[in-house]
């Protein structure tokens, strides 16, 4: 019994003395549990809206103050006319417009029943209903706060869906499993290609050759980056036809878009890389690593805007929650590179980031 119990107790030892083990058994399930207590959640917080008042009398004005002051919404611009909604829409500044009609308050007098039409950015299914019956329940309380009154209101809502007005949720579901897929694919193939050289030590050989590491880098990434570019084209292909997802916009642009984000991909799987000693470090690096934040803090599944304004600030670093964004605004809102440049942008630093320091760490190690 006694050397039962001292190999109990050895075993211990042996865990607590192994960084890694205490990570898989304490680390991973603590910041599971944070990251899906703070991101999962049905509830709206300062979603972005827009105003378009054509009455501007003193009921709109109360309505407006009512909406703003819920704390679901965060009032983000007063529009001047019609055409200004699908544009801030695809400039991606409002979730949705509140209209309310000229003479408001004088057709409530009258007993007219004013609408007001509340428009929403359907791209995201999921959230433009949860905006659109926030807004509607807002109304509503209003018209039973004052329905005890001598003057009985009756304000009626009528919602409007824009991009995706039968809120097919694969419109949104497509373009997000897209970037989930292409990050983990390409990201996993090329960080796995890399740590096999080096078990095999075949590396070795490939050092000893005339190929400058940077030759080495860009070989290992071509057969990757073309396989991966044949994926893109097939869920796109696959989305369209079988799903029914539209693409309104250029489709030359969404593919040279798909084709930065492997890249960027592909990049991330090569530092990962020369992180990695082994290829089970690589996987578990690039499967634990990169998925769970690719589903959760892109913005895929779960609304940015009603997480933590901490978290939001790590939402920032995730390339994928860029990649999304473009191809929905390609996709659905049929835009140009006009109003996608910034995302653009940022994934092309990414991009280049990652390039930079894999060949740095690159380099530093099989010198």
């Amino acid at each position: 019994m006694k050397a039962f119990k001292g190999f109990i107790i050895k075993e211990f030892y042996h865990i607590f003395r192994d960084k890694r083990s205490l990570l898989i058994l304490f680390g991973i399930p603590i910041a599971q549990v944070l990251l899906f207590g703070y991101v999962i959640t049905n509830e709206i917080k300062d979603a972005q809206i827009a105003i378009l008042d054509h009455s501007k009398d003193p009921v709109t004005q109360e309505l407006i103050q009512k909406i703003s002051s819920s704390g679901f919404f965060r009032i983000n611009g007063y529009l001047t006319h019609e055409k200004q909604i699908s544009q801030i829409f695809q400039q991606g500044k409002a979730l949705e417009v509140v209209v309310f009609e000229p003479n408001f308050s004088e057709k409530l007098v009258r007993g007219e029943n004013p609408k007001i039409p509340i428009i929403a950015d359907a791209t995201d299914a999921n959230t433009a209903n949860l905006v659109t019956n926030y807004t509607q329940a807002i109304i509503n309380d209003y018209n039973q706060t004052h329905n005890q009154t001598k003057i009985p209101y009756q304000i009626q809502p009528q919602v409007r869906m824009y991009y995706n007005p039968n809120l097919k949720s694969v419109n949104y579901f497509v373009p997000g499993t897209m970037a989930v897929i292409l990050m983990l694919i390409s990201a996993l193939m090329t960080s796995v290609a890399v740590t096999r050289e080096k078990e095999t030590g075949t590396m070795e050989i490939l050092l000893a050759s005339p190929l400058h590491p940077m030759q080495i880098i860009i070989g290992k990434l071509t057969p990757y980056f073309l396989l991966s570019f044949v994926n893109a084209i097939s869920i796109i292909t696959l989305g369209n036809l079988v799903f029914g997802v539209p693409i309104n916009g250029s489709a030359v642009l969404l593919m040279a878009e798909s084709m930065l984000f492997i890249l960027l991909a592909l990049s991330l799987g090569l530092l990962i890389s020369t992180i990695a000693e082994t290829q089970q470090t690589a996987m578990f690096a690039s499967m634990l690593g990169l998925m769970l934040p690719t589903m959760l803090l892109s913005g895929f599944i779960f609304p940015i805007e009603n997480m933590p304004q901490w978290l939001q600030y790590i939402c920032y670093a995730m390339p994928p929650r860029y990649y999304i964004i473009i191809i929905k605004d390609i996709m659905l809102k049929g835009v140009g590179l006009g109003y996608i440049y910034k995302e653009t942008l940022i994934l092309l630093f990414f991009t280049l980031f990652f390039i930079v320091l894999a060949s740095k760490k690159f380099k530093i190690r099989l010198s």
